[in-house]
């Protein structure tokens, strides 16, 4: 029995060592794909060309942001910044806390001065998808209150009309009790295939922070006015939010296979 528990004290020591050896080599970058390595790049040139001192900054969600959030807490020491930051999700607001910045909520700052935040897709026209991780609502709330809106992301996400690349569909989150009233009429009024999220961890549908439902609406090709879209969408009783954002964005930076960083401007 003690050689039983030396051996698996032992291994359990090892185990952690391989663990926290793994930890500290993903996060140095020597783990990251091509894709993870684009996202980087473009959120860590988007922080240092956005943040100031004084700001009152948005924190959007996914997988781009972790680089973001990492970035600017190195700014923030660095350069001994004074910055507020703004979550649109639990998500982000646990990046805030883990990487030890001011942690406020929208009562408390009503306007910002930038968010930076991620898309599922961008087109031409700078209109994107978003809400892949069904924070679409409050992103686009923050979105709205700030004074600049700056996206990061991938080349994989750059497109010359949307669901070019993004093939899931625009989210749409809806009232769990108008859930199958909704899905008719956005097919009657649009066409296209609609959705119900289904959560991948969990039995039954995904719930959004708010409490709702997430609806993917698959749209049909050829749709030119997002705008007349976005709004017939939002006029259906039991929508709360579109994962639409259409004339809101300021600039894009997208990474590039090349370690370069394609930066887009709204006219």
């Amino acid at each position: 029995m003690p050689f039983l528990s030396s051996f698996l004290l032992n291994s359990s020591k090892i185990c952690l060592s391989i663990f926290v050896r793994g930890i500290t080599t993903k996060m140095s970058g020597e783990c990251l794909n091509p894709i993870e390595i684009a996202k980087r790049k473009a959120a860590h040139q988007a922080v240092d060309e956005y943040v100031k001192g004084n700001m009152v900054l948005g924190i959007g969600s996914g997988s781009t942001i972790v680089f973001a959030v990492d970035r600017l807490a190195e700014k923030v020491i660095k350069e001994n910044l004074q910055i507020v930051c703004v979550p649109t999700s639990f998500q982000a607001q646990m990046l805030i806390v883990k990487n030890n910045l001011v942690l406020r909520n929208l009562d408390e700052c009503t306007e910002l001065d930038c968010v930076i935040d991620g898309a599922d897709e961008v087109d031409c026209k700078l209109t994107l998808i978003k809400g892949g991780g069904a924070c679409q609502t409050q992103e686009k709330i923050i979105a709205y209150n700030s004074k600049k809106v700056v996206i990061i992301a991938d080349y994989t996400k750059d497109s010359k009309q949307l669901g070019e690349n993004y093939v899931k569909g625009v989210p749409i989150e809806i009232i769990p009790f108008a859930r199958v009233a909704v899905e008719k009429k956005i097919v009657s009024l649009l066409g296209g295939s609609i959705n119900l999220r289904m959560g991948k961890m969990k039995a039954g549908p995904v719930i959004t922070d708010n409490g709702n439902f997430v609806l993917d609406w698959k749209f049909p090709e050829g749709i030119q006015d997002w705008e007349k879209v976005n709004t017939k969408i939002k006029m259906i009783p039991g929508v709360v939010e579109t994962g639409l954002f259409v004339n809101m964005v300021d600039a894009v930076y997208f990474g590039q296979k090349d370690g370069s960083v394609k930066i887009v401007k709204s006219k």
